[in-house]
């Protein structure tokens, strides 16, 4: 067994060096500075995190309708040689889509979109693709053929983020549009066949398009209610992970958690560390502070605990007064040094309140042997805990595997 604590001096490692003896304890205002810090800094990683993926999906919908701008001008080209539209229709066609997609496309690449109150873009982009069919509808009369298939398929881009209000304005929009085609095709051609036939469309489109958006209502409630079941089932996943006390993992998870990695450890040959944390006498700090103060004790120490450990650990708690790490892909070393930290951090917290005493940690820590059982590995661990407690309390005790030289 290695001792490592308050009185202790802490054996240097390649891997993770550590100093000769337990650092000098910095004010208890440093300490509390510290936790907060931490917290700070990987709520603001996580924004940013959060904010890239979600323009990184605006992104791939932009390109999906970049994909719908070159199947639009794949029919164009096809009109083009059959000499259904001119050389000037196909470039103005190219170059309008092209430019609207790649104007988009800087949007959200620079974040412009954010300054929108709709900052998926929706609308001005489906306004922008219907715009350009109407402009090709009047400039190539032949490529109205194109404009109903492809005029649903922007009307779904906007199905699920738009309001029944604007689809209705939009598909108003629309129809004006194609009206105003109407009569300046008949101005410019007075040609009554083309005027019956895109009479028809437009009747077509009054006919079916308000049964299109009552139908994207429809579905956009069914697509809100089933978004939140979706959320309500992953927060009643997360409840049941979840300590209801401390809001840190429970024992059930932490178990499981333990379990799945000790496969991978099997699986990939990677060192797996777990550290038994128990808090001393913690039925003084109960005597003291009540058992309300004591669950506030509890909490205070999961936080800490919690801030101190790196984003792919597991802490939860194990029953009680104990708590369970499991440090995937860590060696003995590294996992030294994040229980030292834990527990020179809750020695030197400024525990407000009516406590006369410091509190403090024993933590027995272990190394995974290949092949051994989970209830080996916890029993081992949970001998070092109370090898910790025997020997004096506040303190880190290993039981190291064999293959690292150390005596158990």
């Amino acid at each position: 067994m290695q001792q490592i604590g308050e009185h202790n001096t802490v054996p240097a490692t390649d891997d993770a060096p550590l100093r000769t003896a337990a650092p000098d304890a910095p004010s208890q205002g440093s300490a509390k500075s510290k936790s907060a810090k931490i917290h700070v800094v990987r709520a603001r990683r996580q924004t940013i995190l959060n904010h890239r993926n979600r323009q990184n999906a605006r992104l791939q919908r932009l390109l999906l309708i970049g994909l719908f701008g070159l199947f639009y001008l794949i029919g164009v080209a096809v009109f083009y040689m059959h000499g259904l539209v001119d050389q000037v229709a196909l470039t103005t066609s190219m170059i309008l889509i092209t430019s609207t997609v790649s104007f988009f496309y800087v949007c959200f690449l620079v974040g412009w979109n954010n300054r929108a109150r709709e900052k998926n873009l929706r609308v001005p982009i489906s306004l922008c693709a219907i715009g350009i069919m109407l402009l090709m509808s009047y400039m190539a009369p032949a490529t109205q053929i194109l404009f109903t298939p492809f005029l649903f398929l922007t009307m779904t881009f906007v199905l699920h983020r738009v309001s029944p209000k604007m689809m209705l304005l939009l598909t108003i929009a629309t129809l004006c549009g194609y009206l105003l085609v109407i009569v300046v095709h008949y101005r410019q051609y007075q040609d009554w066949a083309m005027l019956q036939l895109e009479g028809a469309l437009l009747l077509s489109l009054l006919l079916t398009l308000p049964g299109f958006v009552v139908l994207a209502s429809r579905m956009q409630q069914l697509h809100n209610a089933l978004f939140k079941a979706t959320r309500k089932i992953k927060d009643i996943e997360e409840d049941a992970r979840r300590d209801v006390l401390l809001g840190c993992f429970n024992r059930r998870y932490i178990v499981a958690a333990l379990e799945q990695q000790k496969r991978m450890a099997d699986e990939s040959g990677a060192p797996l560390c777990l550290a038994v944390i128990d808090l001393d006498h913690f039925k003084r700090v109960n005597d003291e502070a009540g058992h309300l103060g004591g669950d506030e004790v509890l909490r205070t120490f999961a936080r800490v605990a919690e801030s101190n450990v790196r984003k792919h650990d597991i802490f939860g708690r194990y029953g009680g007064e104990e708590f369970l790490l499991v440090l995937p892909e860590t060696p003995l070393s590294a996992a030294l040094n994040i229980s030292e930290r834990i527990r020179t951090q809750i020695e030197q917290h400024d525990w407000q309140g009516k406590l006369r005493n410091r509190v403090t940690v024993s933590i027995g820590l272990t190394q995974y042997i290949a092949g051994e059982s989970v209830l080996d590995l916890f029993s081992r661990t949970d001998t070092a805990m109370y090898m910790a407690k025997q020997s004096g309390r506040n303190q880190v005790v290993v039981e190291a595997a064999a293959a690292d030289g150390v005596t158990a």
